[in-house]
């Protein structure tokens, strides 16, 4: 396993496979390395970078949750291409993994090579917030990962036509089994840090997005997304009409990125790149 350590003394996991093209891959608020384990099979001429945030899966926890901030994060991903010595990368970033991406795009622009976002954009619609707010930093009531499948395929109906076994196998990467049931996978805490913000104006993320110009874009969209509307998807593709768009029917929040319409964006977003 890899570690680097950050610049306030965290030791923050990453795992690099792989060679041709570099994309980070930067993972989902409460996910971790694991979100891309279905796409990487379909990007073999590419070396694959992915990191687990402060406070997410093998990384260390911070002992202050006020550090859990999209900043703090954009500046361990920045620590991370130094130590890889990589002076640029593609990203690809689900959900909170597009908002750093964005972030980048404003404060690092000349590390990126391109941007792919999976389901998010700067509008984020408070239905899919109020969903993370009710869950986020705690344990599920299922005791095994089977009752979590279970109750997960209840949570979701968004999602249609899975995979044999996907819930089951989702369960496996965001929980823990213990003796005394499931364990969530980051640190319980990333809850306070969110609803510290939950009474605050959402901040203006268009001209985070704009800094996005001049960069090879693509957006992957659940058009059963409670996170990413139709609205504000047009909006994206108003303001940069060259983004490719793959629509995934029969997925919410977040499409998993082996459906055929993913990859075949990922693809058509890498073939820019090159």
């Amino acid at each position: 396993m890899a570690y680097f350590k950050t610049s306030d003394g965290l030791d923050l996991y990453y795992e690099d496979s792989g060679e041709g093209l570099p994309i980070l891959c930067l993972a989902g608020l409460t996910r971790t390395t694991a979100d891309f384990d279905y796409v990487t099979p379909y990007l073999p001429s590419c070396r694959l970078i992915k990191m687990d945030y402060r406070g997410r899966g093998k990384s260390d926890f911070d002992p202050d949750w006020r550090n859990y901030t999209l900043p703090v994060e954009c500046r361990d991903v920045v620590e991370l291409l130094d130590h890889l010595d990589l002076p640029q990368v593609a990203i690809l970033g689900t959900s909170r993994g597009g908002l750093n991406a964005m972030g980048l795009a404003m404060g690092a622009k000349d590390r990126l090579l391109g941007v792919a976002l999976n389901d998010i954009g700067p509008d984020i619609d408070e239905e899919g917030m109020a969903f993370i707010r009710s869950y986020i930093g705690r344990d599920p009531a299922a005791r095994t990962h089977e009752e979590a499948a279970a109750a997960m395929a209840r949570a979701f109906p968004q999602f249609t036509d899975l995979p044999p076994g996907r819930w089951l196998a989702e369960a496996r990467k965001h929980y823990t089994q213990t003796a005394d049931g499931l364990r969530i996978t980051y640190d319980r805490h990333l809850r306070d840090a969110i609803l510290a913000t939950e009474d605050q104006a959402m901040p203006d993320l268009w001209p985070y997005f704009d800094a996005l110009s001049g960069l090879p874009l693509a957006l992957i969209w659940g058009e059963n997304s409670n996170l990413l509307v139709a609205d504000t998807v047009h909006e994206m593709q108003r303001r940069r009409p060259d983004m490719i768009l793959g629509r995934v029917p029969g997925r919410g929040h977040i499409p998993f990125l082996d459906e055929e319409p993913a990859r075949e964006a990922l693809h058509a977003w890498i073939g820019q790149i090159s």
